[in-house]
């Protein structure tokens, strides 16, 4: 299909004579066509129209959501190359990348169809009436989680298919019955209104109302604050920098009706070298590490920017692997000019800091936009000491801290952030040492992972992508996997109501789900 630049706003393109250009960053060019950028009007139409929308979809029967979910995912693998293309133009990443992130955005929404047909979500509960109870009757009380109402979804940079307009943030708002306003990601407004045409010609062949979806492209900060203002928005979903997730979280906390911020923020994702696992698999250890750290550029949110060991020959021998590994890394296209000034900004501030160790570099071959990995190292004593060493560098950097001992290995995870995950490298002989680390790590992380690697975030049931401040605003959630479907919804009781007035699923004759039935589970 044509990219038109324009905006897609509950079914209807919008054109403007505002626009701004999107840009290949592998070669600093401007992509045609020029995009529309949403202004306040679009803003309250969007809104508005999700309004509307949104007293006919939050009762719309799960199976028809699943359906139009089912029916977003074959519209969007029927967009093809073409998708692939564009993505590729507009991000840097490679085909083979981005193949398999759109089936992952494909794959997403139709696991939250099938979560809707399994029905859990609804958190159904019932407590019968006991009206012989002394000294006390009990009413009846029957509980379900009703939708939120519009949630603002923000495009992800570094992810223009999974974390973006049809990403996980949008397909949990869909499936809890939000209609969703998608701010896209200026940096590839051609791939999202692709993705977005997709969405509204499932929104139109699943006869819901238009207002259900909408897509508004800009580069301003006024747009997404004045999204996340509108009255009729009652949740947002982010993925990005801390600045910008504390910013909406500002302008959130400040309206009449405060609102969720659901941001995912900022993540060093700690590595544990442990003694044993170190000195037996140094060298291996020191090639994997660099293989995840170098990842798409070391554009993901879950890269490992921090590790942690013990002083001696083994950490020795991991650091010359690691070195020869990473000193042999091509640099590789990063998402936007922006991103990799961000980068190189990041990486000279801990070449000039004088704590700090360069351990090694990646290749220095000329290029656009290309960041070369970096390894530093720096004493424990030191990490304690100087708080800014350990501020997240968005790309292939890392910072190995050298510890002396268990203790100061302790205080160091002590003194971390909150994170989205902590990574364990352990053998048998380790668990002891590991038994006494466990409960920092799970204060301080949302996943905890056992001989693997951060990078790669499986969407599945028992996921959990968020982690105490600052990874998230809300440690208590996840973006991915179904789980992420109750940021979107409340609970409602329902005390002493007639059959006739009560909800569908808490109807006697309801399609039997899982429920809780005087405190007790049931599924028939």
């Amino acid at each position: 299909m044509t990219i038109s630049g324009e905006l897609l706003i509950g079914g209807t393109r919008v054109r403007k004579t505002e626009t701004f250009p999107a840009y290949n960053p592998a070669t600093g060019e401007a992509l045609a066509p020029g995009f529309s950028a949403a202004g306040p009007a679009e803003v309250d139409q969007a809104c508005e129209l999700a309004w509307s929308a949104f007293h006919t979809y939050r009762e719309l029967d799960p199976e028809l959501r699943a359906q139009f979910l089912e029916t977003a995912a074959d519209r969007i693998m029927a967009l093809g190359d073409e998708l692939l293309q564009r993505a590729h133009a507009e991000s840097g990443l490679p085909l083979a990348r981005l193949t398999g992130e759109r089936a992952r955005t494909c794959n997403q929404l139709r696991l939250f169809a099938d979560e809707l047909r399994k029905g859990g979500w609804m958190g159904l509960r019932i407590d019968p009436a006991l009206p012989d109870r002394k000294p006390l009757p009990r009413p009846d009380l029957r509980m379900r989680r009703i939708p939120l109402g519009p949630v603002v979804v923000f495009g992800a940079s570094n992810f223009p298919l999974a974390f973006s307009v049809a990403g996980g943030d949008t397909a949990a708002a869909l499936a809890a019955g939000c209609p969703v306003i998608v701010k896209g990601h200026s940096a590839h407004p051609g791939t999202s209104e692709l993705v977005a045409s997709a969405i509204t010609a499932a929104v139109k062949a699943c006869n819901l109302p238009g207002g259900v979806f909408s897509l508004l492209n800009g580069n301003s900060r006024a747009l997404g604050g004045g999204l996340v203002a509108h009255r009729h928005v009652k949740a947002v979903g982010f993925t990005g920098s801390r600045a910008g997730g504390l910013a909406l979280m500002k302008i959130a906390s400040e309206r009449p009706e405060p609102i969720p911020v659901y941001a995912e923020m900022s993540s060093i994702n700690p590595v544990v070298l442990l003694p044993d696992a170190l000195a037996t698999r140094a060298e291996a250890l020191g090639k994997e590490f660099v293989g995840s750290l170098t990842l798409g550029a070391g554009q993901f949110c879950t890269n490992p920017g921090l590790v942690l060991a013990l002083e001696g020959p083994a950490l020795d021998r991991f650091v010359a692997s690691a070195s020869a590994a990473l000193q042999g890394s091509a640099p590789q296209v990063m998402l936007t000019s922006g991103i990799h000034s961000a980068y190189v900004k990041g990486v000279d501030q801990l070449e000039q800091h004088a704590s700090v160790a360069t351990l090694a570099r990646g290749e220095d071959k000329p290029g656009v936009n290309c960041g070369r990995g970096a390894l530093f190292a720096i004493s424990g004593d030191d990490a304690l000491k100087y708080e800014d060493v350990m501020a997240e560098v968005f790309g292939a950097s890392s910072l190995l801290v050298r510890c002396t001992d268990d203790a100061q290995l302790v205080r160091v995870l002590e003194h971390l952030e909150g994170q989205l995950t902590a990574t364990l490298q352990l053998t048998d002989k380790d668990i002891a040492v590991v038994q006494r680390l466990l409960p920092t790590l799970e204060r301080k992380a949302g996943r905890l992972i056992v001989n693997g690697w951060p990078t790669g975030v499986e969407v599945s049931h028992a996921m959990v992508h968020g982690g105490p401040y600052p990874s998230t605003s809300d440690g208590r959630s996840t973006s991915v996997g179904t789980l992420a479907i109750e940021r979107f919804l409340r609970p409602v009781c329902y005390q002493d109501f007639p059959e006739a007035l009560l909800p569908a699923p808490l109807k006697a004759d309801a399609p039997k789900r899982p429920r809780r039935v005087d405190g007790v589970y049931k599924v028939d």
